[in-house]
């Protein structure tokens, strides 16, 4: 008889790895206090450095199925910048701007949605930070595509640097009430209705 396969929502941890093994003392996905079964693996990644959404799962088919399927999904990341990021800038990021890729080939991403967040201790999931108290702006960003640090790219080309990179959601999963280290499981069902995914 076949196991059915499991699915998950982590809230990664910032200065967390978003893998199980590592030739790197580093610290791993394993540190979470869950009891995951074997077999499961990060679908797509955050860097170490970021925080949020990463989806779980011990289907293999999924990585596929999410980020090469040819109906694009849509990932928003909460993004703390250093000082006042300008109208323009927003529209620069939002209309498609150019960015370094692998082997410093330039490449221009596509067009995304770029808000500034004016309250955001709306949003009830966010633990406070040192770089709170500095000159900041707040920005959500909804893309369709996910090049190697693109965010943080697209920041530092309209000559900003990001604080905070905090992935929100991907499609209708998200980690709206939950905190760092905290884990969700959902049913296939779920899983694939909330990602809009096809059996």
């Amino acid at each position: 008889m076949q196991t059915q396969h499991q699915y998950f929502a982590l809230y990664k941890p910032r200065n967390m790895v978003s893998q199980f093994i590592s030739s790197h003392a580093v610290p791993l996905l394993g540190e979470i206090d869950y009891n995951f079964p074997i077999g499961t693996h990060a679908i797509g990644r955050l860097d170490k450095e970021s925080e949020g959404l990463l989806l779980l799962t011990t289907d293999k088919s999924i990585t596929n199925r999410l980020f090469c399927a040819t109906t694009p999904h849509y990932r928003t990341y909460l993004v703390q910048v250093n000082h006042l990021v300008s109208a323009e800038n927003i529209e620069r990021m939002a209309g498609g701007i150019g960015i370094s890729c692998v082997g410093n080939e330039q490449y221009i991403t596509q067009p995304c949605t770029v808000h500034r967040i004016e309250n955001i201790s709306s949003i009830n999931t966010l633990t406070p930070s040192m770089y709170d108290a500095w000159p900041h702006t707040w920005l959500q960003i909804t893309l369709t595509e996910g090049k190697y640090h693109q965010v943080r790219k697209m920041v530092l080309a309209v000559g900003h640097k990001v604080r905070r990179l905090i992935r929100y959601s991907i499609e209708n999963i998200t980690i709206e009430n939950m905190q760092p280290g905290e884990v969700k499981g959902f049913s296939q069902h779920e899983f694939y209705h909330l990602l809009k995914l096809q059996n």
